[in-house]
């Protein structure tokens, strides 16, 4: 492989140029892909999982077009059930080789993605928030991939290497409390205001639920700024201590009269272009916008104005999968060049079995391909094998190619293939909500009644967000047997994400509406009336956004 061209950085020493370097992979993308997986492979020749398909084969010597074509043919796809019990074990205290030859240190719970950005100078104004790590009965920690990134000192060093720093320290971004938090990132992105160079978080969610809580608090910040103090309602010691310490010897009053002037503006006009006017030298706002953070831009717009939404690169807590090579692209319209060197990559093409207005789609699968053969505007669902140990892993997204660059397709990502409910971070098939209301209805039976049928929704329109199910029962019963069953339902979600963001609030508690009797033989008469559905393949939609199936639950709620 040709070395990539170097270039002085100014300091006396060379750095690669990154262009070069990618164009060279880019241009021999399936050589690459080929060499990804023979590296990963070797790396981890003999370990248990892999020894279940090749047995005692000696891959050492392969060709490497050889090993690919053989690695295809005896290594099934596989989903994270196939995974878990290896993993478990590892978790467990489990020295063995199983999945990996070097040994595993940590272990990261998905939470949709990571976050990797490149960084410009001056101060972020980031809603980066951490959950706590816990050890594994064999020492192992645990946690989030974010959470990881966060406490690790490859965080610290980052910034000081492109002297790009955070405003909130530690103490904030790991407390564990997300209004907390998040007032804190906001006084402190307003005390640095004149050194905000960008507006970011992980997701697009974070920003607009944080300022929505701005709007509410504007009044109490400006205090803090003005008087170098800080608010009552934030609690916690050691976040409290570590926000002091930046606030309290620099009392502001002219920025918190500018802020009060600017506020009272702005309210007026419901906050329009809020973000460039209170943070002037701020050049765009970064986030991951794309799939489930795609109902947040219109009022993420609303906030920034003209100021430039920049959708971050495509990456998963499984592994990292493509880059967003322009930046300058609206969200909805960015697509994602698959980096070779990540993985080793293949795609099972897709064919959607019907199209209608539920919100979960049923797909014909076809033979996996490598990267090399993937087809313009062809769907596929992403199937992973990693260094770290994941071996034709099913990802679950599915995208679609939209072009290439050279060799290397560029992807539009278009959904998870079984999420049906996600306000942010949280993931949950139609498989989870049907166990959640199977646990919830059990409750009715006691009672003499009866759930006759069911969906869900998910409501971000009002902050924060939250699920929404919609029960048809059959019989009564009364207040108090349904604010258990909601409850229940509630509490039996075992998502991670979901747990965590409901322990933090940033998803709100789960709403039980009970419809009248009928509604669902409403929803039906609609689909065959107007869709052209037909009753033998008529199946009740378990979560909708359609306006017109919204509109008949809702009429019909009690």
């Amino acid at each position: 492989m040709e070395v990539p061209a170097q270039a002085s950085n100014g300091n006396g020493g060379h750095e690669y140029d990154i262009i070069s370097w990618f164009d060279t992979l880019s241009k021999n993308a399936a050589a690459v892909q080929r060499e990804t997986l023979c590296r990963i492979l070797h790396l981890n020749y003999g370990v248990e999982y892999l020894k279940k398909w090749f047995g005692d084969m000696e891959i050492q010597d392969m060709d490497s077009c050889a090993l690919e074509s053989l690695y295809a043919s005896l290594v099934p796809l596989a989903s994270h059930a196939d995974f878990e019990p290896f993993i478990q074990r590892i978790a467990d205290g489990d020295t063995a080789p199983i999945l990996t030859q070097q040994p595993i240190t940590t272990l990261s719970l998905s939470s949709g993605t990571t976050e990797g950005r490149q960084k410009l100078g001056g101060r972020i104004l980031e809603f980066i928030y951490s959950s706590k790590q816990f050890k594994t009965k064999c020492g192992l920690t645990a946690g989030t991939a974010t959470t990881h990134y966060y406490a690790s000192e490859e965080f610290k060093i980052k910034q000081l290497k492109t002297k790009c720093f955070t405003c909130s320290p530690h103490d904030v971004i790991s407390s564990g409390d997300y209004k907390q938090s998040t007032y804190c990132h906001l006084l402190l992105g307003l005390f640095f205001s004149d050194q905000v160079e960008f507006i970011a978080s992980t997701f697009a969610f974070s920003i607009v639920q944080a300022f929505s809580s701005f709007e509410d608090q504007w009044g109490e910040l400006c205090s803090d700024i003005r008087d170098g103090s800080l608010s009552s309602t934030i609690t916690l010691p050691r976040m409290r201590k570590a926000v002091l310490d930046i606030v309290s010897s620099n009392p502001n009053p002219h920025l918190a009269s500018q802020i009060e002037a600017i506020c009272r503006e702005y309210r007026a006009s419901n906050w329009y272009g809020i973000i460039p006017k209170l943070w002037p030298n701020a050049k765009y706002v970064y986030s991951i916008m794309t799939g489930s953070m795609q109902p947040y831009l219109k009022k993420l717009r609303h906030y920034a104005a003209s100021l430039p939404l920049v959708s971050a690169d495509y990456g998963s807590t499984e592994g990292w999968i493509g880059a967003n090579l322009d930046p300058g692209l609206h969200p909805e319209d960015v697509t994602f060049t698959v980096m070779p060197t990540f993985a080793y990559f293949e795609f099972i093409p897709l064919y959607r079995q019907k199209q209608d207005l539920t919100s979960a789609v049923d797909f014909t699968e076809d033979v996996p391909v490598p990267l090399s053969q993937v087809k313009l505007g062809q769907e596929y669902e992403i199937v992973l094998t990693t260094v770290s140990g994941l071996y034709r892993y099913r990802l679950g997204d599915v995208v679609e190619v939209a072009g290439f660059h050279n060799g290397t397709p560029k992807l539009n990502f278009i959904c998870r293939k079984n999420v049906i409910l996600s306000v942010n971070i949280d993931k949950n098939t139609e498989k989870d909500l049907q166990m959640v209301v199977e646990r919830g209805s059990q409750l009715l039976c006691k009672h003499g009644a009866e759930l006759v049928d069911f969906t869900s929704h998910v409501d971000v329109a009002h902050q924060p967000g939250h699920y929404m199910i919609y029960w048809e029962i059959k019989g009564e019963v009364d207040e108090r047997v349904l604010s258990e069953c909601c409850r229940l339902m509630d509490a039996s979600i075992v998502d991670h994400g979901y747990v965590v963001s409901r322990r933090t609030n940033s998803i709100g508690p789960l709403e039980l509406c009970v419809v009248e009797t009928g509604t669902f033989n409403k929803i039906l008469d609609y689909f065959i009336g107007n869709i052209g559905a037909a009753l033998s393949q008529y199946k009740t939609p378990r979560c909708t956004d359609n306006p017109m199936l919204l509109r008949i639950l809702n009429l019909c709620t009690f």
